[in-house]
């Protein structure tokens, strides 16, 4: 395992814009702690956004993974970059020759996959935790460390989605085509709700049954968490609005992103087994 991922860095490091769009996606990474500087004085008004309550804990998991998930597009034309490079460069048909299996050839790809959530995963909790622990008013180590759900839901978000755009990159073999077809997916899964909505079924149904559709399971992991915030809740009691949502990230969510990660990948497989390189 360690010589295909060595393999695979390789590739990507001696590869100019996916180096250019790594170092990025993680340069956004770390930008989110800038928002703790942002403060402006309007007269008697004195804001401080850090000062809301956004990077409290345990409240801080559930924002970072939900703001830091909409940078994964960075690495999603990275992997489709990658996929699409391996045709353009002949590169899959030398591997192949060389001596690497199909099945070695994808899972050195799943690999670089989970590295590329693992990493992401990690960079975002020492972040939040640094955050947290600088601006956080509660620091007792039993509330730091509760609901690091939202944590192992990041990971399973981002290796489902990368998965997705792995096949896509297999399936399309240009990256601006397959970047182009999950576009074309994101608003197929928009119609898709609204036909339901409006033909079918109430809300809640069309809410279950997109629930199974792949890109809208993988969002449904980290529930929007701003009517979550303290801030937000107390001007809402004071208009006479309530939020009852639950926010708590869902074991059968996972299990659906999980079951999606295993076909994207299972489809990979069955695409190059077939295809005459």
């Amino acid at each position: 395992m360690i010589r295909l991922l060595h393999i695979e860095f390789i590739k990507l490091w001696n590869n100019r814009a996916s180096k250019v769009l790594i170092i990025s996606y993680f340069v956004l990474l770390t930008s989110i702690a800038l928002v703790a500087a942002i403060k402006f004085d309007i007269g008697p008004i004195k804001f401080h956004l850090a000062e809301i309550g956004i990077f409290n804990f345990p409240y801080i998991w559930h924002f970072n993974t939900f703001i830091t998930a909409f940078f994964k597009l960075f690495l999603a034309i990275v992997i489709v970059s990658m996929m699409a490079n391996e045709y353009s460069n002949k590169t899959i048909k030398q591997n192949l020759i060389d001596g690497l299996s199909k099945k070695e050839f994808i899972l050195s790809k799943f690999l670089t996959v989970v590295t590329f959530s693992l990493v992401s995963t990690l960079f975002v909790f020492v972040v939040s935790l640094i955050l947290g622990l600088a601006y956080s008013d509660f620091n007792e180590v039993s509330i730091i460390f509760s609901d690091l759900e939202f944590i192992v839901a990041f990971f399973v978000k981002l290796m489902g989605f990368f998965s997705f755009c792995l096949f896509l990159g297999i399936l399309v073999k240009r990256s601006a085509f397959a970047l182009g077809f999950l576009i074309i997916w994101q608003i197929f899964e928009g119609i898709a709700r609204g036909l339901m909505r409006w033909k079918l079924f109430d809300e809640n149904t069309t809410d279950t049954i997109m629930g199974f559709f792949p890109l809208q399971s993988m969002f449904n992991l980290i529930k929007e968490p701003f009517t979550r915030l303290e801030a937000v809740q107390t001007v809402a009691d004071q208009v006479g609005e309530t939020f009852n949502l639950n926010y708590h990230v869902q074991w059968y969510e996972i299990l659906i992103v999980l079951a999606w990660t295993s076909i994207f990948v299972y489809l990979s497989y069955a695409l190059l087994k077939k295809r005459d390189l």
